[in-house]
């Protein structure tokens, strides 16, 4: 093995997948991409970063709602395309020829070309960590897409794909011996 700097550490263990985020202010829709997101447990609560510097950032706090749309690795352009511009001056949806569906619970939209959507509402945020801290109220998933490879930003600007999956789910339901 050879050193490797702490500062490229993140690469590493970068979190996944990336996530498209749509908010609506009560005038238009946006939508941010976010690369680092989590899953605080099983009960549909999940976590993501973000801050002031983002123009989805005042929407997010007034209306606390939006809506995490998982992209697929065939939209990988669509993904950087739309973290490269502002929604300040960019109606995104429009940009990168995105379907807005309206949501069942929460004013931001849902997008239509994504595999999946989940609508949120913000429990807290934390703002000296930037992060905000959602539970999930609905969720959606478009079962006939073609692709259905997740796409993970490893954060120096490359991208990985899922590929291959392990079924181990039995093994993990097991019971384990008495004792342990």
């Amino acid at each position: 093995m050879i050193p490797l700097p702490l500062s490229r550490t993140f690469t590493l263990i970068e979190p996944g997948p990336v996530v498209l985020v749509t908010t609506h202010d009560g005038t238009r829709a946006n939508i941010m991409t976010i690369s680092w997101t989590m899953v605080r447990s099983f009960d549909a609560t999940f976590a993501l970063t973000t801050g002031p510097w983002n123009h989805s950032w005042k929407a997010l706090c007034a209306t606390g709602e939006c809506v995490f749309a998982i992209p697929t690795a065939d939209m990988i352009d669509t993904v950087v395309g739309i973290g490269m511009c502002s929604g300040a001056d960019t109606d995104k949806f429009e940009r990168f020829d995105l379907t807005a569906v309206p949501a069942q619970h929460v004013r931001a939209p849902l997008i239509g070309e994504c595999l999946a959507n989940i609508e949120c509402r913000v429990e807290e945020i934390v703002e000296r960590l930037n992060l905000v801290l959602l539970q999930g109220v609905a969720a959606h998933i478009d079962t006939d897409r073609k692709d259905m490879r997740l796409l993970h930003a490893v954060g120096d600007g490359t991208f990985t794909a899922d590929g291959e999956r392990f079924d181990r789910s039995a093994a993990m339901r097991a019971k384990l011996p008495t004792g342990l």
